[in-house]
């Protein structure tokens, strides 16, 4: 049993779970974290699929109520046939652009510098956003209209570029079109799950080649470490924006980018790339 590596994927697994539906960037964090931890070869690959659908599961359970509820009324209740059509159209986006550029970004733009660059402009562009007059136009998830969700989809898609953050494109990106944080923040969360599912099989599919028994029990402490740790997380960050704007995470963003730059011009740390 190797012990360091299981300390890693432990590491790895909590770090997923806290950054996955915030808005500072869990691929961001894996990628430099994974490049400093020297887990960075294929198998881990294949194990930041697998923590990541720990966190997604987390979400699902959390909100399990509601989705037990649309399960449920789908084939009846125009609500829930609505509630589904949303988080289609906000999913098209970036399932589309996923399949045309996936191969390009993850071959180009999966490094730690890219990362960093892309935390600094996310945070600079919270902000500006925090900055500006906020009434927001949308109060509840049930509220949005057809083209909310179509622009968030977009909004999304910008995730892509690893350090730019899924959930904060998406929650920012809500809150320009006029969404309130909590209802940006719980669609965020929704559409997270098609999406994340999405990238998980087609990652699986891509890399399956690379999983091995041997790698199970890291795998395992990974896959258990995150779902703990963002069921936590997604129950306090919906706590902490009833009463806080996001301009906390925008300088948390921008300070750990500049700590990455910085280290990397000074030659402090031979930070890898592809």
């Amino acid at each position: 049993m190797d012990f360091p590596l299981l300390l890693i994927a432990l590491i790895l697994g909590i770090v997923e779970g806290l950054t996955e539906f915030l808005p500072i960037s869990s691929t961001g964090h894996l990628i430099i974290l994974g490049d400093l931890l020297g887990y960075n070869d294929d198998a881990s690959k294949v194990f930041k699929i697998v923590i990541q659908l720990a966190a997604i599961l987390a979400v699902c359970w959390d909100y399990r109520d509601r989705l037990i509820k649309v399960a449920v009324d789908l084939p009846r209740e125009r609500s829930a046939q609505r509630f589904v059509g949303l988080l289609f159209v906000g999913f098209l986006p970036a399932a589309v652009l996923g399949l045309m550029f996936h191969s390009v970004i993850k071959g180009v733009l999966f490094n730690p510098i890219t990362v960093a660059t892309a935390l600094i402009v996310g945070g600079l562009i919270i902000l500006y956003v925090e900055k500006r007059s906020y009434h927001p136009r949308v109060t509840s998830v049930d509220d949005l209209r057809w083209s909310d969700a179509l622009k968030v989809g977009f909004a999304q898609a910008l995730a892509m570029i690893p350090g730019t953050s899924r959930s904060g494109a998406t929650i920012i990106g809500g809150m320009i079109f006029g969404m309130s944080r909590k209802t940006a923040a719980e669609f965020s969360f929704f559409l997270a799950i098609p999406t994340m599912f999405a990238a998980t099989v087609y990652d699986l599919y891509k890399n399956g080649s690379l999983l091995h028994a041997s790698d199970l029990p890291v795998f395992a402490v990974g896959f258990v470490a995150s779902f703990f740790a963002a069921m936590w997380a997604v129950k306090g960050f919906i706590r902490f924006i009833s009463n806080h704007t996001f301009v906390a995470f925008a300088w948390y963003r921008i300070v750990f980018g500049i700590v990455v730059l910085a280290t990397w011009k000074l030659g402090l740390v031979d930070w890898s790339t592809p």
